[in-house]
């Protein structure tokens, strides 16, 4: 398995934080449970000579001249000699007699001198006899009625065994511990290459990725979170690599767009300059071309500017009541020529009625007129434009029809996003009716397209109506003033009012 460690990698964060864990828990609980192992067998070993060795408690109902017989007879019927030594010692610290027979040798005693003076009368002593045997002796002192020393008898168990014993179980502990930690360790390496590898992939392609290679993909197929991930950048780099290819298309038709009036600007103005005091006729035709090919430089200009508003959140509407109708019929009339021009009909009839909406009037004319010269844009000739006007409850519903080339289904989801162009044989930045939808949008109204490839595209627009708060009732004798925007046209109305004064004054 390849494995490589790095400095603050993911494998040495796992290893200071799991591994060294796991490694620590392990040991101490080998620790621990040889420590109670061997504490409650040794304990089981002192339990065991204690009931061994019980009857020697009945030297203390002896004396000082019947203590050494009375020791003497106990330890010849004793019938534990082979599970357990046991010495009697009498009140001058000399071992009298032993349960093995053999002469008692003048070996140091240590639980004996602490049973002296200990308040329990015995002592515990866990160590090495003359002979460098491991053993465990325990002393208590026997006393007469009157708690005069008599003696004392001393046990005396071997530890060989015994500790043989416990060293295996800890051998066998401490085995089955490196085990868990090897066991830890594969796993873990195991699992953290499964992690580190596909990470690495994943930064290798967004790296990749982040140069401009959005062909790159990742394959790893997994059923799990780093599956996701990868899932997740592999369509990161699709939607990457689409939007690059609109963005190259938007360059490259913004720069058509700009080199056509551009070009007609100069070569009409080069003509100008040349007929000037020549041909008048043909100055005026190429100034008027210059004028008109510089509006619709001035236009696209200020739709960039209006998308940069948009994407920067900086596009806002001065809102306060208009007549759309009013702006619905002066976009119509702008294109009316140039359909006609084209062999294209373009039908609108202005409803007798205002419809006064809460807006900014210039925000709404550019809306309407990007979706009027959308619809003759992709309307061939022979073909109509039907902009109809209808009021329903407490809302204004615009609909811009054409017979035009119509949208594939496959792009209609798209036509409002920004830079996409689904008919890219025809003029356009691609980004008119993105800044369209959300001006609509920032209008409290809908914007929604239907079209059928072939048959022709409807844009519809449905925008509130105003709702004058109620005011309190006007003295009489004062005249209610109508605000001149509110009126479809504001020119008749001041006309009317020049005249009464004229004739007041005349």
């Amino acid at each position: 398995m390849n494995f490589e460690i790095r400095f603050k990698s993911i494998a040495v964060r796992w290893f200071i934080n799991v591994f060294a864990m796991v490694v620590a828990t392990v040991v101490i609980a080998i620790v621990a449970f040889s420590v109670f192992f061997a504490t409650v067998y040794i304990e089981r070993i002192e339990t065991l000579a204690e009931d061994y060795t019980f009857e020697f408690e009945t030297l203390s109902s002896t004396n000082t001249e019947s203590f050494e017989d009375a020791a003497v007879n106990l330890s010849g019927d004793f019938e534990y000699k082979s599970k357990v030594e046991v010495q009697v010692i009498d009140n001058k610290g000399k071992v009298l007699v032993s349960t093995t027979g053999f002469q008692p040798t003048d070996e140091r005693m240590p639980d004996y001198e602490k049973a002296l003076y200990a308040n329990s009368g015995a002592a515990t002593y866990r160590g090495k006899n003359s002979a460098g045997e491991s053993i465990l002796a325990k002393t208590t002192v026997i006393k007469n009625a009157d708690g005069d020393i008599l003696g004392a008898y001393r046990w005396i168990s071997s530890m060989t065994a015994t500790d043989k014993y416990i060293g295996n179980t800890v051998a066998i502990l401490v085995l089955i511990g490196l085990g868990v930690i090897g066991f830890s360790a594969f796993s873990g390496i195991y699992f953290i290459n499964s992690i580190v590898r596909p990470i690495r992939d994943v930064s290798n392609t967004a790296r990749k990725i982040a140069m401009g290679d959005f062909e790159t993909k990742i394959d790893i197929e997994r059923n799990d979170e780093i599956g996701e991930l990868c899932d997740t950048i592999n369509y990161m780099a699709t939607e990457l690599r689409e939007a690059e290819t609109i963005k190259n298309d938007f360059i490259s038709s913004v720069s058509h767009e700009l080199r056509t009036p551009l070009t007609a600007i100069r070569g009409w103005g080069e003509t100008a300059k040349m007929s000037i005091g020549t041909d008048e006729e043909l100055v005026a035709k190429g100034i008027d071309v210059v004028l008109s090919e510089a509006d619709r430089l001035s236009s696209l200009v200020e739709e960039l500017l209006d998308f940069s508003r948009m994407q920067s959140g900086r596009l806002t509407v001065n809102t306060m009541p208009v007549d759309a109708s009013y702006l619905l019929s002066s976009a119509a009339d702008m294109y009316t020529e140039l359909a006609r021009q084209q062999g294209i009909e373009l039908s609108y009839t202005k409803p007798s009625e205002a419809s006064i909406i809460m807006g900014d009037g210039d925000r709404l004319k550019q809306v309407f007129i990007n979706i009027i010269d959308n619809a003759v844009k992709y309307t061939e000739k022979g073909g109509l434009v039907l902009v109809t006007e209808t009021r329903e409850e407490g809302c204004v519903r615009i609909v811009v029809k054409d017979t035009g080339v119509g949208i594939p289904a496959a792009d209609l989801d798209h036509v409002k996003e920004k830079f996409f162009k689904s008919n890219k044989t025809v003029r356009g930045s691609g980004i008119g009716l993105a800044v369209a939808d959300e001006i609509i949008k920032q209008h409290q109204g809908l914007l929604f397209l239907e079209s059928t490839e072939g048959v022709g595209t409807a844009v519809t627009i449905v925008l509130p109506l105003y709702e004058e708060p109620e005011t309190e009732a006007e003295p009489e004798g004062e005249e209610e003033v109508i605000p001149v925007e509110l009126l479809g046209s504001g020119g008749e109305t001041e006309q009317n009012e020049t005249e009464t004064k004229e004739e007041e004054n005349g």
